[in-house]
């Protein structure tokens, strides 16, 4: 009711001054007649005077409520599903079915209720860390390797659904479970790692093995999650260490150098010796090879001249001492002769006498002159040897 309602504070139906509580009755009456309004009935009588409402008018006014009272009961059950969601119906809270995007209904509340699963969002869970990889949670970081060093570690973990009622049915608080499964994993994979695999060259390893590991573990649980990607955001040793770790690490540094460097030396200085060592003794063996041959081969001229020698003793040491001769004076180009008679010494210029005859043999047959004077003509080397043999001859006798 109004509060600017004509009757409202007036005792009877008639007009006057009397202010007081307002009568139940004709509070009534007005409701009433309001109300059959409304539904197009009609009052028994006039604002002042009417009657009480009749069995049948209050009957049809509250069916009709009941009616939308029920219609809307019933339009509650009208729900829609996004596609990239599933429903999950509940009939008295159990599992009833799981609907497809779109639009659905189902029984009100209470008969049946449901869920709506969103299985394409990308979820994420960070471990050792919140929102920063510099908001540490060290209780969950902190973990042990093999080789009994403390390292702090911060991943995190991506996924989706694969399976609405396993999601919502099979674990109580899925997200914090799967957060748990994550810390698992990583402490299991680290603990039989050690400490420089787990810094530096096994990262990525880690995080392969850690991925498995945990969809081993959820599908074991039936969670009906899916894990998509792990990624390690950070891992060092604790901060109350960073200094002598840091220390340590410079050292294994040096360390590989030095060893760099010293192969490097080695392999410089190694194949160079041995190239030298493999060179002298080719050389030592060439050296050998030739000595033994040339001495085999003097022996077996030698036995040759033995032979012919005692065939022709004269005629062997005429030839030895001629090719003696030449021999020597192959290696200069003059040659003192002391003559017989007077004992004067004889100069005689063998090379003069070369270039004068290899000019003349030029001369006759148009060539040029030879460049060097120790080049002489056959002939010539045939004359002079000629005359020194009868010389020779002649002293003898």
């Amino acid at each position: 009711m109004s509060l600017n309602d004509p009757q409202w504070g007036r005792r009877g139906g008639g007009g006057g001054g009397n202010q007081g509580p307002p009568d139940l009755d004709e509070l009534w009456r007005n409701f009433n007649q309001r109300l059959a309004t409304i539904f197009g009935r009609r009052g028994g009588g006039a604002a002042g005077g009417g009657e009480p409402p009749s069995f049948r008018q209050l009957g049809g006014g509250v069916g009709l409520l009941v009616v939308l009272v029920l219609v809307v009961w019933l339009a509650s059950g009208f729900y829609i599903v996004d596609a990239s969601s599933r429903g999950v119906v509940l009939t008295f809270g159990e599992y009833s079915q799981t609907t497809e995007p779109g639009l659905r209904w189902r029984l009100p509340y209470p008969i049946q209720s449901h869920e709506v699963v969103n299985i394409s969002q990308v979820r994420t869970i960070e471990v050792g860390y919140r929102n920063n990889v510099k908001s540490k949670v060290l209780r969950e970081a902190l973990m042990l390797t093999n080789d009994e060093n403390i390292v702090d570690i911060q991943f995190a973990v991506q996924y989706v659904l694969k399976d609405p009622e396993d999601y919502l049915f099979n674990v109580r608080r899925p997200d914090e479970t799967v957060m748990q499964v994550a810390e698992t994993a990583f402490r299991e994979i680290v603990g039989k790692s050690t400490m420089d695999f787990v810094l530096y060259e096994g990262r990525q390893e880690i995080a392969a093995r850690a991925e498995e590991l945990m969809q081993n573990i959820l599908d074991r649980y039936e969670t009906g999650v899916l894990i998509s990607k792990v990624t390690m955001q950070n891992a060092q040793p604790p901060e109350q260490v960073q200094a002598a770790f840091d220390d340590a690490v410079k050292a294994n540094q040096d360390l590989e150098r030095f060893k760099n460097e010293g192969q490097a030396y080695y392999n410089d200085v190694v194949p160079k010796a041995r190239g030298t060592a493999s060179r002298l003794t080719e050389e030592a063996n060439g050296y050998r090879q030739r000595v033994v041959a040339y001495a085999e081969g003097e022996a077996s001229r030698f036995r040759q001249i033995l032979t012919e020698y005692n065939r022709a003793p004269a005629v062997t040491r005429e030839r030895m001492y001629l090719e003696t001769v030449q021999q020597i004076m192959t290696s200069t180009s003059k040659v003192m002769i002391d003559a017989k008679s007077g004992g004067n010494i004889l100069f005689l210029p063998l090379d003069k006498i070369l270039q004068l005859s290899a000019a003349g043999v030029a001369d006759a047959i148009g060539a040029p002159k030879p460049p060097s004077s120790d080049v002489a003509l056959p002939e010539a080397a045939g004359r002079s040897r000629d005359s020194l043999r009868a010389r020779d001859r002649e002293s003898r006798q």
